[in-house]
């Protein structure tokens, strides 16, 4: 049985390098994204930060597995105390002056299935509203 990731795509009306620093540099992610302490784009490179829904907060544990800069960062995400293994991957594609990005998360179907919170639903909520407000009023604002 195939498993299809979940995908999103958003043009954002910014320049990719722009978009890549908010990708990748922990100042920036703090702004919009989540409190990550550190942050290298540099394959290897494992962090962790604590998020969640209202109700509970969860320990994402994460590692750099692709970094080709202005073009594509992809990690591994799974959380402490759960089974599952996924992968994010955002991937930058010039178009002008903005960039669109392609946020794809893979292994969705690996997490606990009768856990609302680990569920398709929660995740494409959780990245339209990150990628499709947050990131996007970060990097369009930025000067």
């Amino acid at each position: 049985m195939a498993f299809e990731p979940f995908v999103l795509e958003r043009v954002l009306n910014a320049p990719p390098a722009r978009v890549w620093r908010a990708l990748t540099d922990a100042g920036q992610m703090k702004k919009w994204y989540f409190d990550i302490p550190d942050f290298k784009a540099e394959p290897g490179f494992e962090f962790e930060f604590t998020a969640g829904s209202e109700d509970r907060q969860y320990r994402h544990l994460c590692k750099v597995t692709e970094a080709d800069p202005g073009r594509k960062l992809a990690y591994s995400w799974r959380y402490a105390d759960y089974p599952g293994d996924s992968e994010v991957s955002f991937e930058l594609i010039p178009e002008g002056d903005k960039t669109r990005l392609r946020l794809t998360h893979k292994g969705l179907h690996t997490f606990p299935k009768d856990h609302a919170d680990f569920g398709l639903q929660s995740f494409s909520a959780g990245w339209t509203h990150i990628i499709g407000k947050s990131l996007a009023e970060f990097v369009e604002q930025e000067d």
